[in-house]
């Protein structure tokens, strides 16, 4: 299939072919691929808990209310956010940078590049992503108020902005996971039903991780599987051209 074949292809399967079996392997390297979905600063915050247990994926239809989405899947995948993450994964993507700039950058443009990477990701992005009970987000709320008087700043910088931030980013390698499953024939179904704290105790999670979402995947079950025709507004109340 073309790309237009694959997004076609994708829907929100809810009855999955519980006879008919994927391949792990494949669902893992859909993964891999989603790791390359575009994110905020390239912090990449997230964490992919793939299920293939009969048992772990009962407990977890358990978590998800029941829904047929789950019960029926041969497998699932609980994408979850990591914003508490922030100083190990800035770190690393410093230590990064620093090597990219090293290897690909001219040899008068290096300091400089590198004094520009290591203020953004030793000091800008710990401040950004720090949460302490909102004080730290209202702070920083007031500095941009200030500093957009003289100057467009971006203006999203409160602890709950950030954490929208890190859900979208999620939420974009949770997407482009789906497009590879399209991709093998396998069929996913995304989530947002069920009991956070349940699935937080299944995969064991920390205080500070969060779900984003539930993506089942399976082979959709003729007749079932799909709940008629794909509804979508029409393109021409959502399209605007300036």
């Amino acid at each position: 299939m073309d790309l237009e074949g694959v997004l076609n292809h994708r829907r929100s399967v809810r009855v999955y072919d519980k006879t008919k079996k994927i391949d792990t392997l494949k669902v893992k390297h859909g993964l891999e691929l989603a790791t390359l979905a575009p994110n905020s600063s390239n912090m990449q915050l997230w964490e992919f808990y793939h299920i293939t247990e009969p048992a772990t994926l009962a407990n977890l239809a358990k978590a998800c209310l029941g829904q047929t989405a789950v019960s029926t899947a041969a497998e699932a995948v609980v994408f979850v956010t990591r914003q508490d993450l922030y100083k190990k994964r800035s770190k690393f993507v410093l230590e990064f940078e620093k090597g990219n700039i090293q290897r690909n950058s001219p040899i008068e443009r290096q300091e400089k590049r590198i004094k520009d990477r290591e203020l953004y990701y030793g000091k800008i992005m710990p401040l950004l992503y720090t949460r302490f009970f909102g004080v730290v987000g209202l702070f920083r709320v007031l500095l941009t108020k200030v500093i957009g008087v003289f100057r467009p700043i971006t203006r999203q910088v409160s602890e709950n902005d950030i954490r929208v931030v890190v859900h979208k980013s999620c939420a974009l390698a949770a997407q482009t996971f789906m497009i590879a499953m399209a991709n093998e024939g396998y069929d996913t179904c995304p989530l947002e039903g069920f009991d956070s704290k349940l699935v937080k105790r299944l995969l064991k999670l920390p205080r500070g991780a969060e779900i984003n979402m539930v993506i089942s995947v399976g082979i959709r079950k003729e007749g079932s599987g799909i709940w008629g025709e794909r509804c979508r507004v029409p393109f021409k109340e959502v399209y605007k051209k300036l």
